[in-house]
């Protein structure tokens, strides 16, 4: 089974190089880095937020980056857990059957 952080990374650099090839792209970055800027909600509570997103929409980048930002940001294993939790009752056995990459995700980063 692949390592999901060094997928997460490899991926990210294609990403990043359609941005490069597409700049209006640069007003999305721009976009996200304030979104991610605490505000009324804190930067982890965001991430956290954004991990149940991530889920639900089925993005594998997104749920492998969220989860490992959400911990970053100071997010404990229970507080990842709870957030897919309330994905999971959301979006029932579609977004359960994903959960394995966040517990994965959380291994490779020793939590």
């Amino acid at each position: 089974m692949e390592n999901q952080v060094e997928y997460y990374q490899e991926t990210g650099k294609y990403r990043d190089k359609f941005d490069e090839a597409l700049p209006v792209m640069s007003a999305y970055t721009n976009f996200r880095k304030q979104v991610y800027k605490d505000g009324a909600l804190s930067l982890k509570t965001k991430r956290l937020i954004a991990l149940a997103c991530g889920l639900i929409a089925n993005c594998t980048r997104c749920v492998q980056g969220q989860t490992k930002d959400a911990v970053a940001a100071g997010a404990t294993k229970e507080e990842v857990l709870e957030a897919v939790s309330v994905a999971v009752v959301m979006g029932g056995t579609a977004v359960s059957a994903e959960t394995w990459r966040v517990v994965k995700v959380l291994e490779e980063l020793g939590k």
